[in-house]
């Protein structure tokens, strides 16, 4: 379409200097990084050259979705499609000589917005019943026009012309049961071993009710984790700029972060306080040459399980610390009439925290888990989680965490990355909530209520977490340190990385990602 050649990469005013980063990135592959200052260090222990970065609550948790929040006539013209009516105004915006960077930026993040929304629905309609008839050769057009009307193939119109979700055919067979049994070949999803029963699941209840101890069963993990740019993306010699998640430590979930080496070995690590945590590298692109960037790390991950007798649960003492955990935070966290008429359906006259998080809990459980577009492109999860019909991870765990700060249950975010002792990985987003007297406890509503566990392991995942998991982020949409100049690809989680150069950010489609792990034996007592 004409729309896509109009809507180049966005390009934003540089927030560090060009060499700022640089300066400050460790020198030596055989130096590691002190993960709680934030500084390089030599096998010995001696601090070598002190990293520039933030610390605290400043630059490093900054909400980057508050910078792009564009005018709400213009959000709104690209979530109904109207992309001609879209551009005109933002055109128009544009023109004003008064605006400021952020003002600039957030207008040109919507065109940026439609580009992306513009790869997700790709398909035309010949194409959507082409995908589908690869696994259904008798496709009829009946068929898929029943199917189309029920919502169960996502599609949009964008300036009249009804357009497919590039994902819509294969999420069809997560929807519908009509359409599994028409397949001409069984379907085998592609999921977690512990998004059923497992051993690992009643190992550590066990565990945790013994001790008396919540945090159970370690593991020592090595991780390599790369993102690798494709040949001749951006012009030889200039110099690409990378970020990879790293985990901090949190105490009795994750915890003895080393990490082992870089690629490129210059590096900075960035302070445990930020929130969505990197290593920031650097590479010059050479030309007809990939550019590849690498972090390998160990860490200590431990299952977690609060065994919670819901007669004991109170409302919390809603203290400052906890007071941003039941508010608002435009734009995926937002308390709509819409929300509020589902809340009241679902929680009815229910008063004790517990029960009421039980409700809410089973009720997202039961929206369908299905491929999601780009974060980057909807401008409130939490709602079209809500309207869509189907979600993933973390549009399932936005909408739990709204209704639940919607009733008073301090909730907040966690994502990183999930793995099995076979062969399965894939990003995952999961939550915690604050439940008096107990604390903060773990939550999963994708993984939701055990099919096939007896008793308490059903709810396994209001209260525990397994130990397959890496936690990346604390948080969603906070800066980056050193923070990245160009709006991000992915501007909620973080568990692929990113990349940019001067002339803009390079968006999924024009570099690769991976996650390597490897069991390691247990460190004893004795540090061994």
């Amino acid at each position: 379409m004409a729309i896509a050649a109009a809507l180049p990469a966005i390009a934003v005013a540089a927030a560090f200097p060009v060499g700022a980063a640089t300066a400050a990135m460790a020198a030596s592959p055989g130096q590691a990084t002190d993960a709680r200052e934030s500084r390089t260090i030599d096998a010995g222990g001696r601090a070598i050259a002190a990293v520039a970065a933030p610390t605290g609550d400043t630059v490093a948790n900054a909400d980057i979705g508050a910078r792009l929040v564009a005018p709400p006539d213009i959000v709104e013209r690209v979530d109904s499609g109207d992309f001609k009516g879209a551009e005109a105004a933002i055109a128009a915006a544009l023109s004003d000589a008064s605006l400021s960077t952020d003002q600039r930026t957030a207008l040109e993040f919507q065109r940026e917005r439609m580009r992306r929304i513009l790869l997700d629905f790709r398909l035309d309609e010949a194409a959507a019943k082409a995908r589908l008839r690869r696994d259904i050769p008798d496709l009829t057009d009946a068929e898929f026009a029943r199917w189309d009307a029920a919502g169960l193939i996502e599609a949009r119109v964008i300036d009249g012309e009804r357009r497919w979700f590039s994902r819509g055919p294969s999420n069809l067979f997560r929807l519908s049961e009509e359409a599994r049994q028409r397949r001409a070949t069984p379907l085998k999803f592609y999921d977690s071993p512990l998004e059923v029963a497992h051993p690992h699941h009643a190992a550590v209840r066990e565990a945790a009710v013994a001790s008396g101890e919540r945090s159970v069963a370690p593991q020592r993990v090595r991780v390599t984790q790369s993102l690798t740019v494709k040949p001749d993306t951006v012009p030889a010699g200039e110099t690409l700029r990378a970020w990879l998640p790293f985990p901090r430590a949190i105490d009795g979930q994750q915890e003895g972060i080393a990490l082992q080496s870089t690629v490129p070995a210059r590096h900075q690590l960035a302070p445990e306080s930020a929130l969505q945590r990197t290593v920031y590298m650097e590479a010059p692109a050479i030309a007809g040459q990939p550019t590849a960037f690498s972090v390998t790390y160990e860490l200590t991950v431990n299952a977690q399980y609060a065994d919670i007798d819901p007669a004991r649960v109170v409302p919390a003492d809603i203290t400052p610390e906890l007071a941003p955990f039941v508010a608002e935070r435009a734009p995926h966290v937002v308390f709509s009439d819409a929300m509020r008429l589902e809340s009241a359906r679902i929680v009815g006259d229910e008063t004790n925290p517990y029960r009421i998080a039980q409700k809410l809990f089973a009720a997202v459980d039961r929206i369908p888990w299905a491929g999601a577009r780009e974060y980057s492109t909807i401008s409130n999860i939490g709602q079209h989680a809500l309207e869509q019909g189907h979600a993933d991870c973390g549009q399932q765990t936005l909408l739990l965490i709204t209704l639940l700060r919607m009733n008073g249950i301090p909730a907040r975010w966690q994502s990183g990355w999930i793995f099995s002792d076979g062969d399965y990985n894939n990003m995952h987003d999961w939550g915690w909530m604050y439940l008096a007297p107990y604390g903060w406890v773990p939550m999963d509503v994708t993984f939701g209520r055990l099919p096939g566990a007896d008793g308490k392991l059903q709810d396994f995942y209001l209260g525990g977490l397994d130990a397959w998991r890496i936690a990346f982020n604390d948080d969603w949409s906070r800066e980056f340190v050193p923070a990245k100049r160009h709006p991000r690809s992915e501007t909620v989680d973080l568990q692929r990385g990113e990349v940019e150069w001067d002339g803009g950010n390079l968006y999924f489609d024009q570099w690769n990602y991976d996650f390597e792990w490897q069991l390691l034996p247990p460190v004893t007592d004795d540090g061994t």
